[in-house]
């Protein structure tokens, strides 16, 4: 495995507290254009929060020397961006969000581009020691 895919893991988990711990403050205005525009009050604070605790868990999976959890942390990383990337497309957010501009959506996808690349290159060797483990058994 090259070095670049082996820092991967902690640039993604790095990214990922950082958007993650801003969950936890005062309100979000991604969050409160969401819940304005939906109608849904449920987005500002309860998704806020649930979101914040889902992008923590996945720096943590990322972060154990367990390639298998590091496997599923990826894949944690890959639903949690599909997330946001689907709300940035959606006409409740948008791509261009107010007052912060395009950069949170250009992230979302360099970060959903690097968590597919390392996913692509530690879930095949994950699921393969699982099927050589059954057969054995």
């Amino acid at each position: 495995m090259s070095k670049f895919i082996k820092t991967l893991p902690y640039v993604l988990a790095a990214g990922f507290v950082f958007f993650g711990v801003q969950k936890f403050g005062a309100t979000n205005p991604v969050f409160e254009i969401i819940a304005d525009r939906s109608g849904i009050d449920l987005f500002e604070p309860l998704i806020r929060r649930l979101t914040g605790v889902a992008e923590l868990t996945v720096a943590a999976l990322l972060l154990v020397p367990n390639i298998k959890i590091k496997a599923l942390g990826a894949l944690g990383a890959i639903a949690v961006l599909l997330g946001a990337i689907g709300f940035h497309l959606s006409p409740w957010l948008g791509i261009n969000v107010p007052g912060i501009g395009h950069a949170l959506f250009i992230v979302a996808v360099a970060m959903l581009a690097l968590s597919t690349l390392y996913a692509s290159k530690i879930v095949p060797g994950v699921i393969a020691s699982n099927k050589a483990n059954l057969q054995i058994a």
